[in-house]
């Protein structure tokens, strides 16, 4: 058979050049509301948790007065701007690849055949570039030449997570990419770029910074647990099950409160961080016992909520208390 009858045999979602989506018909094309969609705002509370609390960390061992406002702003930039263009580089790549033609949940624009996927890959490169921009000019900012390498390996990385032949998100990685660069590097990073240092609690906060975006991670991959399987996106939750995935969801979001008790003792106003279990504790008893769909993205919404809400009360404990 030849590979043009082979590629005609095939679904459509499984076809060489084929949209993935199929043909459903006359599809409306993408509207601004998409577009904003695509960009999925819920996740942006986990690009803006390491600049809080790396700045947070930057006020605490500077001079009375001394605030790199510009930097700490850049610094925002290129994590927003990782972080949508991430967004965008997944509904690509999944779209293109055939995996968005398994949801159940809302349709992503490549997936939907909403948008071209040429289109929203380069969105997804705008955003990728404009995170380059902001980061060149930190680095000429610090004088810290060698951070261009940090900055380019955060990108491929980005790209890679759903992008490529074996992208590492489809082979129960994902969790350990987002613990790495939006908890270590971006906390680390948006303090060093300040004030030329990483303090020793910085460095635990970022810690904790990174658990929190784990859990946003892994509630989301519990709740696409059965799509992904049929699929073949083998996420971390698909790997371990259901039963481990809500174990693992409990430790990520409930031991960086264990250290915020242990800071507190140090830096007084850290107590008040506390106060986020307010939302925290509910999303643990959503996930443990919830069963749908629509349980599961409250319960992600609260972890968000959560997770923005700790790294603004630890910044601020950072920034303010007497010591």
């Amino acid at each position: 058979m030849s590979s043009s009858a082979r590629n005609k045999s095939l679904p459509k979602s499984k076809r060489k050049g084929g949209h993935p989506a199929g043909k459903r018909g006359a599809v409306a094309p993408a509207t601004a509301r998409d577009w904003i969609g695509g960009a999925r705002l819920r996740t942006l509370p986990l690009a803006i948790a390491p600049v809080l609390v790396g700045t947070g960390g930057a006020v605490d061992v500077s001079d009375p007065g001394v605030f790199h406002w510009i930097r700490a702003i850049l610094c925002l930039v290129v994590a927003l701007c990782l972080q949508i263009g991430v967004n965008y580089a997944n509904d690509y790549s999944d779209g293109v690849r055939g995996t968005d033609a398994y949801r159940v949940g809302p349709s992503r624009l490549t997936g939907s055949g909403r948008a071209k996927p040429r289109a929203v890959l380069a969105v997804a490169l705008v955003f990728f570039g404009l995170a380059a921009v902001a980061g060149l000019l930190l680095v000429v900012a610090s004088q810290q030449w060698w951070l261009i390498a940090v900055g380019a390996v955060a990108i491929v990385a980005a790209w890679f997570y759903t992008g490529g032949k074996h992208p590492y998100g489809y082979y129960g990685l994902g969790e350990l990419f987002v613990f790495v660069f939006f908890g270590l590097v971006a906390t680390a990073g948006t303090m060093f770029v300040q004030v030329l240092n990483v303090s020793q609690i910085t460095w635990f906060a970022a810690v904790a910074v990174g658990l929190l975006a784990c859990a946003v991670l892994m509630v989301n991959n519990l709740r696409d647990i059965d799509v992904d399987r049929q699929a073949g996106k083998r996420t971390l939750a698909v790997l371990i099950g259901r039963g481990w995935s809500r174990t693992l969801y409990t430790i990520f979001v409930l031991l960086p409160f264990a250290f915020l008790a242990v800071f507190s003792l140090i830096y007084t106003l850290g107590w008040l961080g506390m106060f986020t279990l307010v939302a925290a504790i509910p999303a643990v008893i959503i996930t443990l016992f919830g069963r749908t769909a629509r349980e599961l993205i409250l319960a992600l919404q609260l972890t968000s909520i959560s997770a923005l809400a700790y790294a603004a009360f630890f910044a601020a404990a950072l920034a303010w208390s007497p010591l």
